[in-house]
Protein backbone atom coordinates (compact mmCIF):
# COMPACT_ATOMS: atom_id res chain seq x y z
CA UNK A 1 0.00 0.00 0.00
CA UNK A 2 2.83 2.42 0.86
CA UNK A 3 5.55 3.42 -1.59
CA UNK A 4 7.76 4.43 1.34
CA UNK A 5 7.72 4.92 5.08
CA UNK A 6 8.75 8.58 5.09
CA UNK A 7 8.30 11.00 2.21
CA UNK A 8 10.53 14.09 2.32
CA UNK A 9 9.60 17.09 0.20
CA UNK A 10 12.68 19.11 -0.74
CA UNK A 11 16.13 18.12 -1.98
CA UNK A 12 18.08 20.85 -0.23
CA UNK A 13 20.56 20.15 2.52
CA UNK A 14 17.93 20.03 5.30
CA UNK A 15 15.76 17.52 3.44
CA UNK A 16 18.77 15.39 2.55
CA UNK A 17 20.12 15.54 6.11
CA UNK A 18 16.73 14.35 7.31
CA UNK A 19 16.80 11.42 4.88
CA UNK A 20 20.34 10.59 6.01
CA UNK A 21 19.36 10.74 9.69
CA UNK A 22 16.27 8.58 9.12
CA UNK A 23 18.18 5.69 7.62
CA UNK A 24 20.99 6.06 10.16
CA UNK A 25 18.61 6.00 13.13
CA UNK A 26 16.31 3.29 11.76
CA UNK A 27 18.03 1.10 9.15
CA UNK A 28 15.53 -0.36 6.76
CA UNK A 29 13.31 2.73 6.81
CA UNK A 30 12.19 3.39 3.24
CA UNK A 31 12.70 7.06 2.41
CA UNK A 32 11.72 8.92 -0.74
CA UNK A 33 12.76 12.52 -1.47
CA UNK A 34 10.75 14.65 -3.90
CA UNK A 35 12.73 17.43 -5.59
CA UNK A 36 10.97 19.72 -8.05
CA UNK A 37 14.21 20.64 -9.84
CA UNK A 38 16.25 18.25 -11.95
CA UNK A 39 19.21 18.36 -9.57
CA UNK A 40 19.78 18.71 -5.83
CA UNK A 41 20.59 21.86 -3.84
CA UNK A 42 19.45 24.33 -6.51
CA UNK A 43 18.22 27.08 -4.22
CA UNK A 44 19.29 28.18 -0.73
CA UNK A 45 21.78 25.32 -0.30
CA UNK A 46 23.58 25.92 -3.58
CA UNK A 47 23.43 29.71 -3.54
CA UNK A 48 25.02 30.66 -0.23
CA UNK A 49 28.57 31.70 0.64
CA UNK A 50 29.64 28.26 1.89
CA UNK A 51 30.38 29.42 5.43
CA UNK A 52 30.44 26.99 8.34
CA UNK A 53 29.03 29.35 10.98
CA UNK A 54 30.29 29.24 14.56
CA UNK A 55 26.95 30.05 16.21
CA UNK A 56 28.14 33.25 17.85
CA UNK A 57 25.19 35.41 16.78
CA UNK A 58 22.31 33.35 18.09
CA UNK A 59 20.36 33.62 21.34
CA UNK A 60 21.75 31.22 23.97
CA UNK A 61 19.48 28.22 24.33
CA UNK A 62 17.86 28.68 20.92
CA UNK A 63 17.84 25.92 18.32
CA UNK A 64 20.02 28.10 16.09
CA UNK A 65 22.67 28.48 18.80
CA UNK A 66 22.66 24.85 19.84
CA UNK A 67 22.47 23.34 16.36
CA UNK A 68 24.99 25.76 14.82
CA UNK A 69 27.62 25.00 17.47
CA UNK A 70 27.01 21.26 17.22
CA UNK A 71 26.61 21.39 13.45
CA UNK A 72 29.82 23.30 12.79
CA UNK A 73 31.90 20.62 14.52
CA UNK A 74 29.94 17.84 12.84
CA UNK A 75 30.18 19.45 9.40
CA UNK A 76 33.97 19.65 9.67
CA UNK A 77 34.08 15.99 10.72
CA UNK A 78 31.69 14.96 7.92
CA UNK A 79 33.74 16.77 5.27
CA UNK A 80 36.97 15.25 6.56
CA UNK A 81 35.46 11.77 6.62
CA UNK A 82 34.20 11.94 3.05
CA UNK A 83 37.01 13.96 1.47
CA UNK A 84 34.85 17.03 0.81
CA UNK A 85 36.83 20.29 0.52
CA UNK A 86 36.69 22.39 3.69
CA UNK A 87 38.85 24.68 5.78
CA UNK A 88 38.54 26.01 9.34
CA UNK A 89 39.58 29.60 8.63
CA UNK A 90 38.27 31.57 11.59
CA UNK A 91 36.72 34.96 10.94
CA UNK A 92 36.86 38.58 12.03
CA UNK A 93 33.84 40.61 13.12
CA UNK A 94 34.95 44.24 12.80
CA UNK A 95 33.55 47.42 14.39
CA UNK A 96 34.19 50.45 12.20
CA UNK A 97 32.35 53.08 14.28
CA UNK A 98 32.15 53.87 18.01
CA UNK A 99 28.42 53.16 17.93
CA UNK A 100 29.18 49.54 17.05
CA UNK A 101 31.55 48.92 19.98
CA UNK A 102 28.84 48.08 22.57
CA UNK A 103 27.28 45.62 20.10
CA UNK A 104 30.68 44.05 19.49
CA UNK A 105 31.21 43.60 23.23
CA UNK A 106 27.73 42.08 23.55
CA UNK A 107 28.68 39.65 20.80
CA UNK A 108 31.75 38.59 22.79
CA UNK A 109 29.52 37.81 25.74
CA UNK A 110 27.02 35.93 23.61
CA UNK A 111 29.79 33.88 22.06
CA UNK A 112 31.09 32.90 25.46
CA UNK A 113 27.60 31.95 26.63
CA UNK A 114 27.34 29.70 23.58
CA UNK A 115 30.69 28.08 24.38
CA UNK A 116 32.53 29.59 21.42
CA UNK A 117 36.19 30.68 21.73
CA UNK A 118 36.43 34.42 21.00
CA UNK A 119 39.52 36.62 20.95
CA UNK A 120 39.21 40.42 21.22
CA UNK A 121 41.45 42.47 18.91
CA UNK A 122 42.63 46.06 18.63
CA UNK A 123 43.38 47.86 15.33
CA UNK A 124 46.98 46.60 15.09
CA UNK A 125 45.87 43.01 15.71
CA UNK A 126 43.23 43.30 12.98
CA UNK A 127 46.05 44.04 10.54
CA UNK A 128 47.87 40.89 11.59
CA UNK A 129 44.94 38.84 10.31
CA UNK A 130 43.82 41.10 7.45
CA UNK A 131 46.41 43.72 6.41
CA UNK A 132 43.96 45.70 4.26
CA UNK A 133 40.99 45.68 6.62
CA UNK A 134 40.48 48.67 8.92
CA UNK A 135 38.45 48.95 12.13
CA UNK A 136 38.38 50.31 15.68
CA UNK A 137 38.14 46.85 17.24
CA UNK A 138 37.30 43.29 16.25
CA UNK A 139 36.80 39.80 17.51
CA UNK A 140 38.32 36.66 16.06
CA UNK A 141 36.08 33.58 16.03
CA UNK A 142 38.26 30.55 15.52
CA UNK A 143 35.64 27.88 14.79
CA UNK A 144 34.22 29.47 11.63
CA UNK A 145 35.07 27.71 8.37
CA UNK A 146 34.11 27.17 4.74
CA UNK A 147 33.08 24.15 2.69
CA UNK A 148 31.22 23.03 -0.42
CA UNK A 149 27.59 22.48 0.61
CA UNK A 150 26.68 21.19 -2.83
CA UNK A 151 29.18 18.37 -2.38
CA UNK A 152 27.90 17.77 1.16
CA UNK A 153 24.35 17.48 -0.20
CA UNK A 154 25.39 14.99 -2.86
CA UNK A 155 27.14 12.83 -0.26
CA UNK A 156 24.14 12.95 2.10
CA UNK A 157 21.85 11.86 -0.72
CA UNK A 158 24.07 8.94 -1.70
CA UNK A 159 24.77 7.82 1.87
CA UNK A 160 21.12 7.96 2.89
CA UNK A 161 20.10 5.34 0.35
CA UNK A 162 16.89 7.31 -0.22
CA UNK A 163 15.02 7.14 -3.50
CA UNK A 164 15.14 10.61 -5.05
CA UNK A 165 12.54 11.66 -7.60
CA UNK A 166 13.46 14.70 -9.68
CA UNK A 167 11.13 17.07 -11.50
CA UNK A 168 8.55 16.23 -8.82
CA UNK A 169 6.79 19.46 -7.87
CA UNK A 170 4.08 18.75 -5.31
CA UNK A 171 0.60 19.91 -6.29
CA UNK A 172 -1.71 17.87 -4.02
CA UNK A 173 -1.31 16.52 -0.49
CA UNK A 174 -4.05 14.14 0.66
CA UNK A 175 -3.65 13.28 4.33
CA UNK A 176 -5.70 10.38 5.69
CA UNK A 177 -5.75 8.45 9.01
CA UNK A 178 -3.63 5.73 7.40
CA UNK A 179 -0.98 8.04 5.93
CA UNK A 180 -0.33 10.61 3.22
CA UNK A 181 -0.67 10.56 -0.57
CA UNK A 182 1.11 13.21 -2.62
CA UNK A 183 0.56 14.01 -6.29
CA UNK A 184 3.20 15.79 -8.34
CA UNK A 185 2.78 18.07 -11.33
CA UNK A 186 3.67 15.27 -13.75
CA UNK A 187 0.92 13.03 -12.36
CA UNK A 188 2.97 10.76 -10.10
CA UNK A 189 1.37 9.66 -6.83
CA UNK A 190 3.52 8.67 -3.85
CA UNK A 191 2.01 7.17 -0.70
CA UNK A 192 3.80 7.26 2.63
CA UNK A 193 3.14 6.68 6.30
CA UNK A 194 4.66 10.04 7.28
CA UNK A 195 5.35 13.27 5.40
CA UNK A 196 8.26 15.63 6.10
CA UNK A 197 8.05 19.12 4.63
CA UNK A 198 11.52 20.55 3.94
CA UNK A 199 10.42 22.65 0.97
CA UNK A 200 12.34 25.80 1.95
CA UNK A 201 11.03 28.71 -0.10
CA UNK A 202 7.72 26.85 -0.55
CA UNK A 203 7.34 25.27 2.91
CA UNK A 204 4.31 27.38 3.89
CA UNK A 205 2.55 26.46 0.64
CA UNK A 206 3.14 22.76 1.28
CA UNK A 207 1.82 23.13 4.83
CA UNK A 208 -1.38 24.66 3.51
CA UNK A 209 -1.72 21.91 0.89
CA UNK A 210 -1.57 19.44 3.78
CA UNK A 211 -4.44 21.26 5.46
CA UNK A 212 -2.35 22.90 8.17
CA UNK A 213 -2.24 26.60 9.05
CA UNK A 214 1.46 27.34 9.47
CA UNK A 215 0.78 30.67 11.19
CA UNK A 216 3.49 32.31 9.09
CA UNK A 217 4.39 33.10 5.50
CA UNK A 218 7.68 32.86 3.69
CA UNK A 219 8.71 36.35 2.60
CA UNK A 220 11.57 35.95 0.11
CA UNK A 221 14.58 38.25 0.39
CA UNK A 222 17.14 38.27 -2.41
CA UNK A 223 20.80 38.51 -1.43
CA UNK A 224 23.03 39.91 -4.16
CA UNK A 225 26.74 39.20 -4.32
CA UNK A 226 29.82 40.56 -6.00
CA UNK A 227 33.24 38.94 -6.18
CA UNK A 228 36.65 40.56 -5.95
CA UNK A 229 38.61 40.76 -9.17
CA UNK A 230 41.75 40.55 -7.00
CA UNK A 231 41.07 37.97 -4.27
CA UNK A 232 44.48 38.61 -2.67
CA UNK A 233 42.97 41.69 -0.99
CA UNK A 234 41.29 39.44 1.59
CA UNK A 235 42.84 36.46 3.38
CA UNK A 236 39.76 34.95 5.01
CA UNK A 237 36.33 35.93 6.33
CA UNK A 238 35.48 39.47 7.46
CA UNK A 239 32.08 40.55 8.80
CA UNK A 240 30.60 43.81 10.06
CA UNK A 241 28.94 44.02 13.47
CA UNK A 242 25.34 42.91 12.81
CA UNK A 243 22.26 44.92 13.69
CA UNK A 244 20.38 42.81 16.28
CA UNK A 245 17.06 44.28 15.11
CA UNK A 246 17.36 42.54 11.74
CA UNK A 247 18.19 38.88 10.93
CA UNK A 248 20.72 39.69 8.19
CA UNK A 249 24.44 39.94 8.86
CA UNK A 250 25.24 42.78 6.47
CA UNK A 251 27.68 42.90 3.57
CA UNK A 252 30.68 40.74 4.42
CA UNK A 253 33.79 39.34 2.74
CA UNK A 254 34.09 35.59 2.31
CA UNK A 255 37.01 33.70 0.79
CA UNK A 256 35.37 30.56 -0.54
CA UNK A 257 36.70 27.06 -0.87
CA UNK A 258 37.53 27.81 -4.53
CA UNK A 259 39.82 30.70 -3.52
CA UNK A 260 37.54 33.45 -4.79
CA UNK A 261 36.27 36.19 -2.49
CA UNK A 262 32.53 36.87 -2.43
CA UNK A 263 31.16 40.16 -1.13
CA UNK A 264 27.60 40.39 0.12
CA UNK A 265 24.84 39.74 0.46
CA UNK A 266 22.50 42.66 0.80
CA UNK A 267 18.81 41.87 1.46
CA UNK A 268 16.05 43.17 -0.79
CA UNK A 269 12.49 41.90 -1.23
CA UNK A 270 12.28 39.39 -4.07
CA UNK A 271 9.31 39.59 -6.45
CA UNK A 272 9.01 35.79 -6.59
CA UNK A 273 9.90 32.89 -4.32
CA UNK A 274 12.79 32.19 -6.67
CA UNK A 275 13.27 35.80 -7.72
CA UNK A 276 16.98 35.87 -8.43
CA UNK A 277 16.75 39.21 -10.26
CA UNK A 278 14.47 42.23 -10.50
CA UNK A 279 13.18 40.91 -13.83
CA UNK A 280 11.84 37.71 -12.21
CA UNK A 281 8.25 38.49 -11.22
CA UNK A 282 5.57 35.91 -10.43
CA UNK A 283 2.34 37.86 -9.89
CA UNK A 284 0.58 35.16 -7.86
CA UNK A 285 3.51 34.74 -5.48
CA UNK A 286 4.01 38.50 -5.19
CA UNK A 287 0.29 38.97 -4.48
CA UNK A 288 0.55 36.35 -1.73
CA UNK A 289 3.44 38.24 -0.13
CA UNK A 290 1.61 41.57 -0.35
CA UNK A 291 -1.59 40.08 1.07
CA UNK A 292 0.18 38.90 4.22
CA UNK A 293 -0.20 41.55 6.98
CA UNK A 294 3.28 40.79 8.28
CA UNK A 295 4.86 42.03 5.05
CA UNK A 296 3.44 45.51 5.58
CA UNK A 297 4.43 45.47 9.25
CA UNK A 298 8.03 44.75 8.21
CA UNK A 299 7.93 47.60 5.70
CA UNK A 300 6.67 50.07 8.30
CA UNK A 301 9.21 49.08 10.94
CA UNK A 302 12.28 48.62 8.77
CA UNK A 303 11.70 51.04 5.88
CA UNK A 304 14.90 52.98 6.56
CA UNK A 305 17.03 49.81 6.62
CA UNK A 306 15.22 48.57 3.53
CA UNK A 307 15.83 51.80 1.64
CA UNK A 308 19.57 51.39 2.21
CA UNK A 309 19.48 47.80 0.99
CA UNK A 310 17.51 48.85 -2.09
CA UNK A 311 20.03 51.58 -2.84
CA UNK A 312 22.88 49.07 -2.66
CA UNK A 313 20.95 46.77 -5.00
CA UNK A 314 20.45 49.43 -7.65
CA UNK A 315 23.81 51.21 -7.33
CA UNK A 316 27.16 49.47 -7.59
CA UNK A 317 28.73 52.63 -6.18
CA UNK A 318 26.55 52.39 -3.05
CA UNK A 319 27.44 48.71 -2.66
CA UNK A 320 31.12 49.60 -2.96
CA UNK A 321 30.72 52.25 -0.25
CA UNK A 322 29.41 49.57 2.11
CA UNK A 323 32.39 47.35 1.33
CA UNK A 324 34.85 50.22 1.83
CA UNK A 325 33.81 50.50 5.49
CA UNK A 326 35.73 47.26 6.03
CA UNK A 327 38.10 47.27 3.05
CA UNK A 328 39.03 50.90 2.23
CA UNK A 329 41.32 49.99 -0.68
CA UNK A 330 38.51 48.52 -2.77
CA UNK A 331 37.32 50.41 -5.86
CA UNK A 332 34.10 50.05 -7.81
CA UNK A 333 36.07 48.48 -10.68
CA UNK A 334 37.30 45.73 -8.31
CA UNK A 335 33.80 44.25 -7.99
CA UNK A 336 32.25 41.78 -10.44
CA UNK A 337 28.67 40.52 -10.25
CA UNK A 338 28.22 37.01 -8.83
CA UNK A 339 25.23 34.67 -8.58
CA UNK A 340 22.52 35.86 -6.14
CA UNK A 341 20.52 33.81 -3.65
CA UNK A 342 17.09 34.07 -2.04
CA UNK A 343 16.53 33.66 1.70
CA UNK A 344 13.29 31.98 2.80
CA UNK A 345 12.39 34.12 5.82
CA UNK A 346 9.37 33.15 7.90
CA UNK A 347 7.30 36.14 8.97
CA UNK A 348 4.46 36.05 11.49
CA UNK A 349 1.16 37.87 10.96
CA UNK A 350 2.27 40.78 13.18
CA UNK A 351 5.47 41.28 11.18
CA UNK A 352 7.78 39.43 13.56
CA UNK A 353 10.71 37.94 11.67
CA UNK A 354 11.06 34.42 13.05
CA UNK A 355 14.60 34.37 14.46
CA UNK A 356 14.95 30.67 15.24
CA UNK A 357 14.52 27.42 13.36
CA UNK A 358 10.82 26.58 13.36
CA UNK A 359 9.73 22.92 13.29
CA UNK A 360 6.10 21.97 13.82
CA UNK A 361 4.22 18.69 13.85
CA UNK A 362 0.74 17.83 12.66
CA UNK A 363 -1.05 14.56 11.97
CA UNK A 364 1.46 12.24 10.26
CA UNK A 365 3.46 15.30 9.25
CA UNK A 366 6.54 17.28 10.30
CA UNK A 367 6.91 20.79 8.85
CA UNK A 368 10.23 22.67 8.77
CA UNK A 369 8.91 26.22 8.49
CA UNK A 370 11.97 28.38 9.07
CA UNK A 371 15.44 27.19 8.18
CA UNK A 372 17.49 30.04 6.70
CA UNK A 373 21.15 30.61 7.58
CA UNK A 374 22.78 28.94 9.51
CA UNK A 375 20.70 25.94 8.42
CA UNK A 376 23.42 24.55 6.14
CA UNK A 377 25.91 24.63 9.01
CA UNK A 378 23.31 23.13 11.36
CA UNK A 379 21.89 20.67 8.85
CA UNK A 380 23.13 17.47 10.51
CA UNK A 381 21.57 18.24 13.93
CA UNK A 382 18.44 19.64 12.25
CA UNK A 383 18.14 16.43 10.25
CA UNK A 384 18.38 14.32 13.40
CA UNK A 385 15.75 16.43 15.14
CA UNK A 386 13.32 16.20 12.24
CA UNK A 387 14.01 12.50 11.70
CA UNK A 388 13.35 11.77 15.36
CA UNK A 389 10.00 13.49 15.19
CA UNK A 390 9.10 11.68 11.98
CA UNK A 391 10.04 8.26 13.35
CA UNK A 392 7.88 8.92 16.42
CA UNK A 393 4.89 9.30 14.08
CA UNK A 394 5.43 5.97 12.28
Amino acid sequence: MFDCDVLVIGGGIVGLSTAYALTRAAPGTRVTVLEKEHALARHQTGRNSGVIHSGIYYRPGSLKARFAVEGAAEMVKFCAEWGIPYEVTGKLVVATTREELPRLHALVQRGRENGIPVRELGPAQISEYEPRVRGLAAIHVGTTGICDYGAVSARLAESSGARILYGAEVTVVDRRPWGVAVRTADGRVVRARVLVNCAGLHCDRIARLAGDDPGMRIVPFRGEYYELADPSLVRGLVYPVPDPAFPFLGVHLTRGIDGGVHIGPNAVPALAREGYGWSVVRPRELAGTLAWPGSWAIAREHWRYGAGELRRSLSKRAFTEAVRRLLPVVEESDLRRAAPGVRAQAVLRDGTLVDDFLIREAARTVHVLNAPSPAATASLPIGREVAGRALALL
